[in-house]
């Protein structure tokens, strides 16, 4: 059984943190509407998904993918680079407890989830204004005995390292060359965005299907000419809050924890 972990839309998400965009209306109630058709998605994909309720208090929170880091044998439960965030951590800890062991990224380390790529048994980390080099070492440490190689990769123009690169079918990444160099990736073929479509290399692959938006029609194109199975999805209010479709979902395969209720 595979479990995505989803988070409601708060009603403030109009007063995010913005890094690389300039700040736009949000209709919450559309963003809600998107939101919900995600999750939709995500169950048609096969997913079991667990919500949490909005916070109020938390505009960036339906963003789950930025507090932790789900490997296969734990959970890494990051330190976000925006002070404003931290507090979404505890709730996020408190969904995956049932499932992996929980690791903490300490100060002075920042951590995004968005900044973490895997493919296989290396865990790609971007140096971004949210992930610092102390965050890097960290996860090193962390996740050397469970047999994870970490890199560090340069990022530089958007907000995260899945802003830039996402694996979008086994061993085939999606990637803006302008904000990384893809040589980095080792191993990997590599599919470019669409020059028009800057923001286009981010999309969830779930199974054999990727989640992707329908704002990048030319990007679009060039996947199904890959072979690229998608499932389109409308999201371009979350788009508005610098969010994507990897960030709104952890989604990892179900091993309860020893003592964990079925």
């Amino acid at each position: 059984m595979r479990i995505a972990i989803t988070r409601a839309v708060s009603p403030a998400i109009a007063d995010c943190e913005l890094t690389h965009l300039a700040r736009r209306a949000i209709d919450f109630e559309t963003a809600q509407t998107q939101h919900h058709a995600y999750e939709a998605a995500l169950r048609a994909l096969g997913c079991e998904v667990h919500t949490l309720p909005a916070d109020p208090s938390l505009p960036d929170s339906v963003f789950v993918e930025d507090v932790a880091v789900v490997l296969d044998e734990v959970a890494l439960l990051t330190r976000p680079g925006a002070p404003s965030r931290r507090p979404e951590t505890a709730a996020v800890a408190d969904a995956m407890a049932p499932y992996r062991p929980l690791l903490t990224i300490e100060a002075p380390a920042t951590l995004d989830g968005g900044d973490v790529l895997r493919i296989d048994r290396t865990l790609y980390v971007g140096l971004t204004d949210r992930t610092n080099q102390a965050a890097i070492d960290q996860m090193a440490v962390a996740c050397a005995p469970h047999g994870y190689g970490v890199r560090a990769v340069s990022v530089d123009g958007c907000l995260h390292l899945k802003s830039a690169a996402t694996l979008v079918a086994p061993g085939t990444v999606l990637c803006n060359r302008r904000w990384i160099d893809p040589s980095v990736l080792a191993g990997v073929e590599v599919l470019e965005v669409d020059p028009a479509e800057p923001y286009a290399a981010n999309g969830l692959l779930v199974g054999d299907r990727v989640i992707y938006p329908t704002s990048f029609p030319a990007t679009r194109r060039v996947l199904e000419r890959r072979g690229v199975a998608l499932l389109p999805l409308d999201v371009s209010e979350l788009q508005k809050a610098e969010g994507a479709v990897t960030c709104c979902s952890l989604v990892f395969e179900r091993r309860l924890q020893r003592g964990s209720p079925p």
